[in-house]
């Protein structure tokens, strides 16, 4: 991989359609206008009307062949998970080239989502994994399709308490739920890409992290983790709620793009940023958390989510 791969090496993207969650701002919203700037039919999957239809303008603005559209999506409402899928596949005849998981939340609060579950679990991990389910019939009619799956740094360490995944038994901390999200979102990742290399499907299931990028997201990870220590040794933050040590979202964004769209990508693949830590650079191929590829959580995550979200899993 080259040291210092850029948009500029992303092939022609003509005829290929994205789904991009979270597309209204941040690192979703870079992702959309980059793809939409190489040819790439565009759906922006967002929950406010209102934000989504000025980030459908600028997207509109890049876009050098078709026009991009807006797909109402609130992950945190397996009712709008749904008929958010049902809208793709009828925009897209099935026919879906890469589902990028890009969306999230960092709850400084405990939260529920509309159908009860801790909301950082409920939106990050349970909502995506459901819509990846709901749309795989789309992706099978895609060429070349892949699933790409954002996760975090803040899953280093972290643990997936399959017994209590809701904190509905033991006591709720923020930074320990948002890094019990990211680190589901490695396992479903990897799962998937189990089982769709199984049964010999050609769709790949890769991961991709920031990093630290300086988005809205990022500014309330850092001021999830309530030891002081932590946020001004690691996160950096100054008196402005800034972040010192991130990179700006136009690199934050590569790792994702890579994974969307570099030709030789391998299921299971996980693309970061190759500087210290992960922290900031360009991307490169790095390693998943152990706990990520343990044979036993994979198969456990993957039954509990389909048993929490009522959507059967695809592939079974």
């Amino acid at each position: 991989m080259d040291q210092r791969w850029t948009e500029a090496d992303i092939a022609d993207q003509a005829g290929r359609t994205v789904v991009v969650t979270g597309a209204n701002s941040g690192l979703g919203l870079r992702t959309a206008e980059v793809l939409a700037g190489r040819g790439a039919r565009v759906l922006l999957a967002c929950r406010s009307a209102e934000r989504g239809a000025a980030a459908l303008e600028r997207v509109r603005s890049a876009a050098s062949g078709s026009a991009p559209e807006l797909v109402t999506l609130d992950l945190a409402d397996l009712a709008s998970v749904r008929a958010a899928a049902e809208s793709v596949r009828e925009l897209t005849g099935d026919a879906l080239d890469v589902l990028i998981n890009n969306a999230g939340v960092v709850a400084a609060a405990r939260g529920k989502t509309a159908d009860g579950f801790e909301l950082q679990l409920g939106t990050n991990h349970l909502g995506h994994a459901a819509l990846t389910w709901l749309l795989m019939p789309a992706l099978r009619g895609g060429i070349g399709a892949r699933v790409v799956t954002l996760s975090s740094i803040a899953a280093v360490g972290a643990q997936i308490r399959l017994d209590d995944p809701n904190f509905e038994h033991r006591q709720y901390n923020p930074a320990t739920a948002y890094r019990q999200a990211k680190l589901a979102n490695q396992v479903f990742a990897l799962e998937l890409d189990r089982r769709l290399r199984a049964e010999g499907s050609k769709v790949l299931s890769v991961l991709a992290h920031p990093g630290y990028t300086a988005t809205g997201l990022s500014v309330g990870m850092a001021r999830t983790y309530t030891s002081s220590v932590v946020r001004k040794a690691i996160l950096a933050i100054n008196h402005a709620g800034e972040l010192l040590l991130s990179q700006n979202v136009a690199l934050g964004a590569l790792p994702q793009l890579y994974a969307a769209t570099v030709a030789d990508i391998q299921g299971g693949d996980y693309i970061g940023p190759r500087g210290l830590g992960g922290i900031h650079g360009y991307p490169t191929k790095v390693r998943p958390v152990r706990a990520a590829g343990n044979p036993v959580t994979g198969p456990a995550l993957w039954d509990l989510t389909a048993d929490l979200t009522g959507v059967t899993p695809d592939p079974r």
